[in-house]
């Protein structure tokens, strides 16, 4: 059995069709809503579903899980309950890591490259968790996935008992196919393609960064098949533990994609500029690029899906398509 949190999600989702695909007994935990989040798995449903807050008794049972996905949190860049946050993304991972370190189970958790904040240079974006210290999120949420990381390095220094395998993966910008509940936070792929299906320019933000010219803001966009192959090759070589990027190591301009997308929708391309919210400010990354050398040495050898290609396959297979849905 592996459970997985935040599986009816959108990552979490598409690592369900896959696990599915492979014949694996699944339990999701998440909330399904009254919205239409629920076709995030309609064509590949666990075998059980579990509300988030049923979990802490599911596991007071002592199922024989294997792994457990731990992708469920509040992932909101702009989140402001601390204590919300601090008791979903820190506390329940805690607990998940000892439950797997007690019952022999496997743990790969989600990070993300929010925890890199203002960093702006390549060099900046190691992996090593030599370097965790010298991290400064810009927000609440970097901030707790952070937290998170320096614990489980903290424990594995102290000898603390740990899972067999672990693994944390600081997702850069994730883009595809069953992001379409995430509001707000949705990728800015399905923003720009919306934006010039309907014939309107795509809207990139002004610079905030002196120098910096406008649309060459740049980040590390990675296609979410290419997230779901580092967490089956996760599974599937349970001698690799550690912190890894989880991201293409090349960093493309938004200019960059604001052109794949008018391409792959066959439009022409048309940018304005809009000013940066103020809630942003301050907040913004503007640039992010994953230092992808310890999965390599780590033994991930698998090519990484280019941006042309990514947004290609997600607007023509998915978007443009009747039922977008994986």
């Amino acid at each position: 059995m592996i459970i997985i949190t935040g599986g009816a999600g959108f990552i979490g989702s598409c690592l369900q069709a896959a696990l599915r695909a492979r014949g694996e007994e699944t339990v999701v935990v998440d909330w399904l809503g009254t919205g239409d989040k629920w076709r995030n798995v309609a064509r590949h449903a666990p075998d059980r579903l579990l509300a988030p807050e049923a979990l802490d008794d599911f596991l007071a049972t002592r199922p024989y899980v294997t792994a457990i996905f731990h992708l469920g949190a509040i992932s909101e860049t702009t989140a402001r309950d601390g204590d919300l946050v601090w008791r979903t993304n820190i506390d329940l991972s805690t607990r998940l890591w000892d439950w797997c370190a007690r019952n022999g189970a496997r743990f790969i958790y989600a990070s993300s490259a929010a925890t890199y904040g203002g960093a702006d240079r390549p060099e900046q974006f190691s992996d090593d968790p030599a370097g965790l210290e010298a991290l400064r999120p810009l927000n609440l949420y970097g901030w707790s996935k952070h937290v998170f990381d320096r614990q489980v390095a903290a424990r594995l220094e102290r000898g603390s008992v740990a899972p067999p395998q672990w693994a944390g993966l600081k997702f850069f910008n994730v883009y595809g196919p069953n992001e379409y509940h995430k509001g707000k936070m949705i990728s800015v792929v399905k923003v720009k393609y919306d934006e010039v299906r309907q014939g309107l320019p795509a809207r990139l933000f002004r610079s905030d960064v002196a120098g910096l010219a406008d649309g060459a803001q740049a980040r590390d966009f990675i296609w979410v098949g290419d997230v779901v192959n580092v967490m089956l090759w996760l599974l599937d070589t349970p001698g690799v533990s550690g912190l890894f990027n989880c991201g293409t190591g090349v960093a493309r301009t938004y200019l960059d994609l604001a052109r794949a997308v008018c391409n792959a929708a066959g439009r022409p391309c048309q940018v304005d500029f809009v000013d940066m919210p103020d809630a942003l400010r301050g907040q913004y990354q503007s640039y992010t690029c994953a230092d992808m050398t310890r999965l390599r040495t780590a033994g991930y050898t698998r090519p990484f899906t280019s941006l042309e290609d990514g947004v290609r396959r997600y607007v023509q297979d998915y978007l443009a398509a009747a039922d977008p849905y994986l």
